[in-house]
C-alpha cells in the first residue's frame, strides 16, 4: 500500500486552506513549506482532495475491519483496497471489490485448509483410536463455535443496518430544517435560466488559480491576477460573448511579476485596482511590492516598503494617492505624483487584511487583531477606533456617502459603524459561519440611483448571501442558492441585480427586488471573484481552474 509523502500532505492542506477561504493561512503555509518547489501539478488534484482522502480512509478502515473478525489467520500485509481505489471509487464499488477479494481470500484459505486436512488425515492414520475420537470431539466443538460466531455476525450486521437507517432518517429532518421549510438550494438553482457555455467567452493563459479580476472604468479592458505570478490585461470586444461568436481570441498583455523564465510562488498577485480614469493598474503581490502598470501592460513603477504580502490596494477617487495594506501590520499611502511613501500607518498589532477610502484623504483599515481604525493623512493617531468583533475582520467598505462603514468577520457577524458613535449602529448575526466579504449597493443618496434604498450584501462560508436593508437595520432576503462557501458578490451598476460566485463552481445572478435567481452559469472550478463592467452589460468571473469567464447580461 503506497504511503503519502510529507510534501503531498502539505500540498493537500494548502489546497484545503485555500478552498475553505483561509487565504492568508494558505499563503503562509505555502511560503514556509515551499509548496511551489514540490513539483506537484495542482491541476491534477481535484477540489476537496484532503477531505475526500480522510473520508475514504475512514470508509476503508471500516470496510477492512469488517472483512474478517478472526484476524489470527490474516496476513499482516494483506490489504483489500489500494490507495487509488479508495480515492476514486464510491462506497458501493469499494464494497464490491472487498466482497470479490474476500471470496478470493476465502477460496485461498479453503485450498490451504484442504492441504492441512490431508496432512491431518495422514496423521490420523498414525494415531490410536482414542486420539482420533478426542480429535473428532474437539472438531465438533470447533464447528459449534463457528456456527455461534456466524450467528453473532449476522445479528451485528442487522444491527448495523438498523443504525444506518436510523442515521439517514435523522439526517433528513435536519436537512429539511436547514432549508427553512422553503426550496432547497438545489431547487432554487434549477428554477433559474441556465447560461450555456456556448454563450460564455473563456479567457485562457494563466497557469494557476485566478484570484482577482477588475474591469477598467474606461473602455473594455479586464484585468486579472493569478497565483502564476502574473496579471493580465485583456481587451474584450464589444459584441456578444461566446465561443461561436468570437472570431479571434481577445488581445492580452501579460504583466510579469518576476525576472527570468520561471515564475516564483512568492510573487502571487493577490489584489489589483484600476485608477478612476482607467489609465493605470495597480497590483499587489505576495512579495510585498506594489506595481503600477499602463493600460498597455508597461511597468511604470515598483513600490518597495512593505515587509510582507500586500492583501489590499485602493486608489482614492481623485487619483493622487494609492493606499496599500499588508501582512506587515501596516498601511501605506503613496503619493502618485512622486511615487514616494507619503505616510506609513502602524496602528494594528497583526496583519492588515483590507483598506478602503472614506474620501480623498481619510480611510479605514481592518486586521486579524479584530480592530478597525479610521485614519487621516497627516494625523499620527487614528481618527476613530472601532472594537467589537470577536475574531479577525476580513473586509471593510464605506457606503457611497462615506458616512457608514460596514465590516465582516470570522465571528459570523457583519456590523455597521458610524463616525458619530463608538459602538456599532447595527450588529447582524444571522449568518452561521464566517463572513468573507461585503458590498454596498450603488443606490440611495449620493449615487446615480438616489430613489432606490441602500442595501448591504454579505457573503458567507455558510453558503448564503444576505441582503440587509440599512435604514431600519433588518434582513431583507437570505439568498440560499449556493451549496458551498460564497467568496464574492457584486451589484450591477444600476443596483437591480446581484452577481455571486462560490466554491460550488456556480455564478448566480439574482433579482435584488425579488430575492431570486434569474440566471446561473456552472463553470469547472471554484469562483474567487465576480465583477460587472461599467455599463452592466457583461459579467466577469475568475476561477480556480486558471480561467476567466465573461458572459453577457440582458433581461
Amino acid at each position: 500500500m503506497g504511503a503519502i509523502t510529507s510534501a503531498e500532505l502539505n500540498f493537500l492542506i494548502f489546497r484545503y486552506l485555500q478552498e475553505s477561504g483561509f487565504i492568508h493561512a494558505a499563503f503562509t503555509l505555502g511560503y514556509e513549506a515551499g509548496i511551489h518547489k514540490g513539483g506537484i501539478d495542482g491541476n491534477l488534484v481535484p477540489p476537496g482532495a484532503l477531505i475526500t482522502i480522510v473520508q475514504k480512509g475512514l470508509q476503508y478502515i471500516e470496510l477492512e475491519a469488517n472483512t474478517d473478525e478472526n484476524d489470527e489467520d490474516v496476513a499482516k500485509d494483506f490489504a483489500l483496497l489500494e490507495p487509488l481505489e479508495i480515492i476514486t471509487k464510491n462506497v458501493e464499488e469499494l464494497q464490491q471489490i472487498v466482497k470479490k477479494r474476500k471470496r478470493e481470500k476465502t477460496q485461498s484459505d479453503r485450498d490451504k485448509d484442504k492441504g492441512k486436512e490431508k496432512e491431518r488425515m495422514e496423521e490420523h492414520e498414525r494415531r490410536t483410536g482414542s486420539e482420533r475420537e478426542r480429535e473428532r470431539h474437539d472438531k465438533e466443538k470447533e464447528l459449534e463455535r463457528d456456527k455461534d460466531r456466524a450467528e453473532r455476525d449476522r445479528e451485528q450486521d442487522k444491527e448495523k443496518e438498523k443504525q444506518h437507517a436510523e442515521r439517514i432518517d435523522k439526517v433528513k429532518p435536519e436537512e429539511d430544517s436547514l432549508a427553512g421549510g422553503g426550496p432547497t438550494p438545489m431547487d432554487v438553482c434549477t428554477t433559474a435560466h441556465e447560461i450555456s457555455s456556448a454563450d460564455v467567452t473563456v479567457l485562457e493563459g494563466h497557469s494557476s488559480e485566478v484570484f482577482a479580476c477588475a474591469w477598467s472604468p474606461a473602455g473594455s479592458l479586464l484585468a486579472s491576477g493569478s497565483g502564476d505570478s502574473t496579471a493580465r490585461i485583456w481587451t474584450i470586444p464589444d459584441g456578444p460573448c461566446g465561443s461561436i461568436t468570437q472570431s479571434s481570441p481577445p488581445g492580452v498583455h501579460v504583466l510579469k511579476h518576476f525576472k527570468g523564465r520561471t515564475n516564483e510562488k512568492s510573487k502571487d498577485v493577490t489584489t489589483l485596482d484600476w485608477n478612476g480614469e482607467g489609465t493605470l493598474l495597480a497590483t499587489g503581490s505576495y512579495d510585498g511590492q506594489a506595481r503600477i502598470w499602463s493600460r498597455d501592460g508597461e511597468l511604470k513603477q515598483t513600490l518597495f516598503k512593505h515587509k510582507g504580502p500586500i492583501f489590499s490596494l485602493k486608489w482614492n477617487k481623485k487619483g493622487d494617492f494609492l493606499l496599500s495594506g499588508s501582512v506587515d501590520k501596516t498601511a501605506i499611502v503613496w503619493d502618485t505624483k512622486t511615487w514616494e511613501c507619503k505616510q506609513q500607518f502602524e496602528f494594528h498589532s497583526a496583519p492588515t487584511l483590507d483598506v478602503d477610502w472614506r474620501n480623498n484623504n481619510s480611510f479605514a483599515t481592518c486586521s486579524t487583531d479584530n480592530m478597525i481604525y479610521v485614519c487621516k493623512i497627516g494625523d499620527q493617531r487614528p481618527v476613530k477606533s472601532f472594537s467589537g468583533h470577536q475574531s479577525e475582520v476580513n473586509a471593510i467598505k464605506w457606503d457611497p456617502t462615506g458616512s457608514l462603514l460596514a465590516s465582516c468577520s470570522d465571528d459570523w457577524t457583519a456590523k455597521i459603524w458610524s463616525m458619530k458613535q463608538e459602538k456599532c449602529v447595527y450588529d447582524f448575526k444571522e449568518h452561521t459561519k464566517e463572513i468573507y466579504t461585503i458590498r454596498w449597493s450603488p443606490t440611495g443618496p449620493g449615487t446615480n440611483n438616489p430613489n432606490q434604498q441602500l442595501l448591504l450584501a454579505s457573503a458567507s462560508f455558510d453558503s448564503t448571501i444576505k441582503l440587509w436593508e440599512v435604514e431600519q437595520g433588518r434582513l431583507l432576503y437570505s439568498l440560499a442558492g449556493h451549496r458551498q462557501p460564497v467568496y464574492s458578490v457584486a451589484f450591477s451598476p444600476g443596483g437591480e441585480y446581484l452577481a455571486s460566485g462560490s466554491l460550488d463552481q456556480c455564478l448566480h445572478i439574482w433579482s435584488v427586488k425579488e430575492g431570486r435567481i434569474l440566471k446561473t452559469y456552472r463553470g469547472s472550478g471554484g469562483i474567487f471573484e465576480v465583477c460587472w463592467n461599467k455599463e452592466g452589460s457583461k459579467i466577469a468571473a475568475c476561477f480556480s481552474n486558471n480561467t476567466v469567464c465573461i458572459m453577457d447580461f440582458r433581461m
